[in-house]
């Protein structure tokens, strides 16, 4: 997928609306699902971004509406943030300073399992592994920004 791309500012990097493509697969029963949506990293007070994804889910044939809220707040450096659930509660780190970041939260008895790599100005992608005994699952994200009005992309950018 080409090199890592640094980013020394998370939060004006995350700034804007991305096109969210998401597999489902449980591993345990070979099913698999689709998301499709827009996510919008929209400013807060103090620093902070709400992030607003919404679109369609697809399992097992039937489509229905899907949406997610989560709150990024500044870390303990400009490429580092902290990742809230919308009601607060902690979720994850992120430092994307390298370009990529490892990041576990643990949920009950299950573990889940991130990988956030960036490839460039406008794309990056999630990969979480969540495992235990209630669920077995691999969800890959591709986020990549929509572009303004007149802004082209660039030769080899999607």
């Amino acid at each position: 997928m080409g090199e890592l791309w640094p980013v020394p500012d998370v939060l004006a990097y995350l700034a804007g609306r991305w096109r969210t493509e998401r597999s489902v697969r449980d591993l345990a029963n070979g099913l698999d699902g689709r998301f499709t949506g827009v996510t919008a990293f929209d400013p807060l007070d103090a620093g902070r971004l709400i992030s607003r994804e919404s679109g369609a889910f697809t399992w097992q044939g039937v489509t229905r509406p899907a949406e997610r809220t989560l709150r990024y707040e500044p870390g303990a450096g400009p490429g580092r943030a902290d990742v809230r659930f919308a009601d607060g509660r902690p979720f994850h780190g992120l430092d994307l300073t390298s370009g990529r970041h490892v990041a576990d939260h643990p949920c009950a008895a299950d573990l889940y399992r991130g990988e956030f790599t960036v490839r460039g100005p406008d794309r990056w992608r999630t990969v979480w592994r969540v495992g235990g005994p209630a669920k077995d699952l691999l969800l890959t994200t591709d986020y990549v920004r929509e572009t303004p009005s007149g802004r082209h992309p660039g030769p080899g950018r999607v």
